[in-house]
């Protein structure tokens, strides 16, 4: 059935789960003072932080779900995604607007493709 290993374990969640080659995480931005442009940016260098993390890299991305606070921000979002995810690699993607309390701007699901070893 295949080992799951579970990384930042706690009562109520896992800061990364990975089972059968396939990482599964979510990130938010550190630094909640920041505006959406910096928050956007943060996620994304947490996001390639975490590829580290589990030895995998942006061209291995399979799905990024995108909860973004105002709908407004897409435009941000979009321009810094582009500069960011490697031609002809772009992983599944959705964004949704919602509410995600009062300073996060931006949260993101990220699945990725890893060794199995």
């Amino acid at each position: 059935m295949g080992e799951i290993r579970r990384y930042g374990s706690s009562r109520r969640w896992a800061d990364i789960v990975v089972h059968r080659g396939v990482a599964h995480w979510v990130e938010v931005a550190e630094d909640m003072s920041l505006d959406a442009r910096g928050q956007i940016a943060q996620v994304l260098a947490q996001i390639d932080a975490t590829l580290r993390t589990v030895k995998s890299d942006r061209t291995r991305l399979l799905q990024v779900l995108v909860y973004i606070a105002d709908g407004d921000d897409g435009p941000i979002l979009d321009g810094l995604w582009d500069a960011w995810v490697p031609a002809g690699h772009a992983p599944v993607r959705a964004m949704v607007q919602v509410g995600l309390g009062k300073a996060c701007k931006i949260e993101m699901v990220v699945t990725a493709a890893v060794p199995e070893n």
